[in-house]
């Protein structure tokens, strides 16, 4: 994420186009423009004296003229190679594509342009991976076209090093690919159609925050003078955008923001929660659905941002409190979405930040007496998180707590929905469905081993330093649940 792409630029190491302005020192078309006086001093010194045939002086001349259209040919720049002679490459076709590392990948043109020296660039999807890795790539990375066949056998999936994977892998990669397009409606699957087409080539290659460079993943809506950009730079405490370096430097001089424009509710050594109106700070609101629309591929909302609380993560030093991460969650959800919108910034993710929000929403939750569930689609990463977070949580219940528990009882102990809570003992293989019920089957031995698995360094959230009180529930809206297990 630190390193700046410029595809105008090509790949590192690539040569620079070569100047053919002057040829061994001398102007093109000089040789052109002389060619001709020189003929006709030659003609002039041929020509006859006195009186002779004008038809002959006329012939003469043209055959001493013949060989100038030779010397400009002779005289011309170097022919232009069979590859920059070839015709651009097809959209939405294959080809073999190197990635950076030298390595090929199977790539589909996605968009194509000139650049600045007259060379074709290309944008590439590569397949089967994530549109995040999209890119614009020069001419002279890319192979032949490839042409793949439909087989009828549907072959075990494999890992990228080629070879079959093992039950683990298996598992964890059906996980991830859970939704099929059976499973999506007609209406549904045109609006996905729709939006890939309006965002499939991001407009913004690199972002500027802070003291971090980031390489941006996914399109987003800036205003069209923004968007043209290549590199955008925004302040990290208000997060207003700009097109150059300097204007962003002349706001810092002006800009007396430390923090988010919101309460602070959790404060946990350096780490810090804010929670911001999206009524009361607006703009605040719409520049950070902005920012985050570079890192998530499904996200709707950018603009219409007051129905909304937003929940900003900040580390914080001597300078003031910096943005890591947020999620949005409505102010009143009728479907029981505790999380609308969850995003961690490139630069800290891996440091167990998403997971602490993930478990901050459900705390909230548990303040309000309710159980709730994040709103869909999760993007790829956001599933992961998610299906982490449950597995965790309920391992140490069933850990913790000896006897019956119903599902419907670690519900109410997590608020964790219970449609949650089945397939996510489902994929443990710990819950069995029968005579018209689902109960739980574990034992000891099956519970330790699902904990030596689950990583032990996590962020863990401490109650007591929680100072948030639940908004008062509107009028027609559900009861909170009692937590009789609390």
């Amino acid at each position: 994420t630190g390193e700046q792409s410029n595809c105008s630029e090509g790949p590192e190491g690539s040569p620079r186009p070569i100047c053919r302005s002057r040829i061994q020192g001398m102007p093109v078309g000089t040789a052109e423009k002389s060619n001709p006086e020189m003929e006709a001093m030659e003609a002039s010194s041929q020509k006859p004296e006195g009186n002779g045939n004008a038809a002959e002086i006329e012939k003469e001349q043209t055959r001493n003229a013949e060989p100038a259209p030779q010397l400009e040919n002779t005289s011309s720049a170097p022919p232009q190679t069979t590859k920059e002679r070839d015709p651009p490459k097809e959209l939405d076709k294959l080809y073999a594509c190197k990635w950076k590392n030298g390595t090929e990948a199977t790539a589909r043109v996605v968009e194509r342009r000139q650049g600045k020296n007259g060379k074709w660039e290309y944008y590439m999807h590569y397949e089967e991976y994530d549109r995040r890795l999209d890119e614009w790539v020069e001419a002279d990375r890319l192979g032949d076209e490839v042409v793949k066949h439909k087989s009828k056998d549907s072959p075990m999936p494999v890992t990228d090093s080629g070879q079959k994977m093992t039950r683990t892998q298996k598992r964890k990669f059906d996980e991830i690919n859970t939704t099929t397009s059976a499973d999506v409606d007609p209406t549904t699957a045109a609006l996905e159609h729709e939006r890939e087409q309006a965002t499939k080539v991001k407009n913004i290659q690199v972002v500027e925050l802070g003291s971090y460079e980031m390489d941006t993943w996914y399109y987003s809506p800036y205003p069209e003078e923004f968007s043209k950009c290549t590199k955008l730079y925004l302040c990290e405490y208000c997060l207003k955008y700009f097109r150059k370096s300097r204007t962003l430097d002349r706001h810092k001089t002006k800009c007396d923001w430390r923090h988010p424009p919101g309460d602070e509710i959790y404060r946990d050594g350096e780490i810090s929660m804010f929670e911001v109106d999206g009524k009361k700070a607006k703009i605040y609101c719409q520049s950070l659905c902005l920012l985050s629309k570079l890192f998530l591929d499904h996200k709707t909302l950018y603009y219409d941002v007051e129905p909304f609380h937003f929940y900003v993560l900040t580390e914080v030093d001597n300078s003031g409190c910096h943005v890591v991460g947020y999620f949005s969650k409505e102010k009143d959800s009728p479907d029981d979405h505790n999380l609308a919108c969850i995003m961690v910034l490139p630069p800290h993710q891996r440091k167990r930040y998403g997971r602490f929000l993930i478990s901050f929403s459900y705390e909230l939750s548990k303040k309000e007496g309710r159980v709730g569930t994040p709103e869909r689609p999760l993007s790829d990463l956001g599933l992961l998180g998610y299906r982490s977070y449950w597995k965790s949580v309920l391992l140490d219940v069933l850990c913790k707590h000896k006897g019956n528990l119903s599902i419907k009882d670690i519900s109410l102990m997590t608020a964790i929905k219970p449609d949650d809570i089945i397939t996510t003992l489902q994929s443990m293989g710990l819950i069995k469905y029968w005579k018209g019920q689902h109960l739980i089957s574990v034992s000891p031995k099956v519970i330790e081993e699902h904990l030596s698995r689950q990583s032990k360094a996590t962020l863990s959230f401490d109650e007591s330093k929680l100072t948030w009180i639940p908004p008062q529930q509107v009028p027609g809206t559900k009861k909170p649940l009692v937590n009789k297990y609390k």
